[in-house]
């Protein structure tokens, strides 16, 4: 007997049934939430919408259905999926946003839904919703029409059947507060904290280099009333052989020494007793 007779075979009834997901994870592209339904997972999609698994914050279940960005710019199509919705009844209708919003892909919330709690009759409500909506983007799509006549020429395709992606959306107030878990909000809180942190050490050290700084650009000279100008010097090392306690040779008479503040003060041009030189300038 070989290995392999040895061994016992395993019979299809015998493996283990796959267990198929209620809903697909959402994409990056997938809204968090529309109006107070918050979205879970990907039901089903198609060139008219998408059909999501969605619950609220107060615990109802329901089904959404949310356009595409293609549908939801044609006008024609926004409108068969108006009177799809209208034609439900209105307790099936949960919630649905406004059609005259003309910038956002049209939603509406499909139930009720009763919690699963394992019995036939909440798998067949959720199952009766999932079927409205996807009757509703069937509306949309107009793939369920039947066909008048013989069939001739091309098949019949939208022009927008390329566009795909979910229809625009808004969400206000925004969902992120509510989403995150304790742990998170203290993890943001520090974040914002830390940020806060390095921006006031940051102005801080920027005072502190910059604070004996010279100015750029040199003050403004300001006359005083009487005509005169305080210009400031900068006083110089006297030349070897001088001091400034000798005396220089003058021809002319004496003047009264003063003290030497390096900013003299000049007289203005015109001024009585004093001797002008049309080749000064100050």
């Amino acid at each position: 007997m070989t290995a392999t007779e040895s061994q016992p075979k395993v019979q299809p009834e015998d493996r283990p049934a796959l267990e198929i997901p209620d809903a697909l994870p959402l994409l990056p592209e997938d809204p968090p939430r529309v109006g107070e339904f918050w979205l879970r997972g990907r039901l089903g999609a198609n060139a008219a919408g998408y059909l999501y698994a969605a619950s609220s914050e107060d615990g109802r279940d329901a089904i959404v259905a949310m356009m595409t960005e293609g549908s939801a710019d044609d006008a024609a199509a926004r409108e068969r999926f108006v009177n799809a919705v209208d034609e439900l009844p209105e307790d099936v209708v949960l919630a649905h946003n406004d059609s005259d919003d003309d910038d956002l892909a049209l939603w509406v919330a499909v139930g009720p839904i009763r919690s699963d709690d394992g019995s036939s009759a909440a798998s067949d409500e959720r199952l009766i919703a999932e079927r409205r909506g996807e009757e509703i983007l069937s509306a949309v799509l107009m793939d369920r029409i039947p066909q008048p006549g013989k069939l001739r020429g091309p098949d019949f395709r939208h022009y927008w059947e390329n566009r795909r992606r979910p229809g625009l959306f808004r969400i206000w107030p925004l969902p992120w507060p509510n989403a995150l878990r304790p742990a998170s909000r203290w993890a943001l809180g520090l974040a914002l904290l830390t940020m806060a942190v390095i921006m006031a050490l940051a102005v801080f050290l920027a005072w502190l280099l910059f604070r004996h700084a010279a100015p750029l650009e040199p003050e403004p000279v300001i006359p005083t009333p009487s005509g005169t100008t305080t210009v400031t010097v900068t006083p110089t090392t006297p030349p070897p052989g001088t001091g400034s306690g000798s005396a220089s040779p003058t021809t002319g008479p004496s003047t009264p020494s003063t003290p030497s503040t390096g900013i003299p003060t000049i007289a203005p041009t015109g001024s009585p007793g004093t001797a002008t030189n049309p080749g000064d300038k100050f």
